[in-house]
């Protein structure tokens, strides 16, 4: 199974980039082979659905240290040394936590990448920065890489557009 998760206050602007993004995935990619959640500010009961999964994409609003509304993938070893670095996380559970529940029963998905999103707020407010939301095609074109990139979309039935720089 291949699960995007999308984590983060909706209540808190940019930290809700990653439901905001599992929202638009729902509204207009119904088409696609994969599992899509919205996961909140993470909690425990996410374990099973990340155990169950064979490939996973975690969208959410991160520290990246560059300008508000950019986005970078990151992917397996790298998303695990990014993860346990200090601050990365605002949720009560963090990633790498679930992520290290995976580890004991050897269920960590062989394929993980973060599609991550530069907040620019992260105070009160249900609607996205305009920096912020102005990376939403670029950070659905970057599922879409992943996706195609893992075998999982043909290459043909996508529309995908090339040259499109992670």
């Amino acid at each position: 199974m291949v699960l995007v998760l999308g984590i983060g206050n909706s209540l808190l602007q940019d930290d809700g980039i990653g439901c905001h993004l599992v929202e638009r995935l729902t509204l207009e990619k119904p088409h696609w082979p994969i599992e899509l959640m919205d996961g909140g500010t993470l909690s425990f009961s996410l374990v099973s659905s990340i155990e169950s999964s064979s490939h996973l994409i975690v969208l959410d609003a991160a520290n990246l240290g560059q300008s508000p509304g950019s986005v970078k993938t990151i992917r397996n070893k790298e998303l695990d040394e990014f993860l346990n670095k200090p601050g990365k996380s605002v949720h009560e559970v963090s990633l790498s936590e679930l992520f290290d529940m995976t580890r004991l029963t050897d269920s960590l998905p062989c394929q993980r990448a973060m599609v991550a999103v530069q907040p620019k707020n992260i105070t009160w407010g249900e609607a996205l920065t305009p920096e912020v939301a102005a990376a939403v095609p670029l950070a659905m074109l970057q599922i879409e890489s992943l996706l195609l990139e893992w075998g999982i979309l043909a290459a043909g039935s996508s529309s995908h557009k090339q040259g499109i720089s992670q």
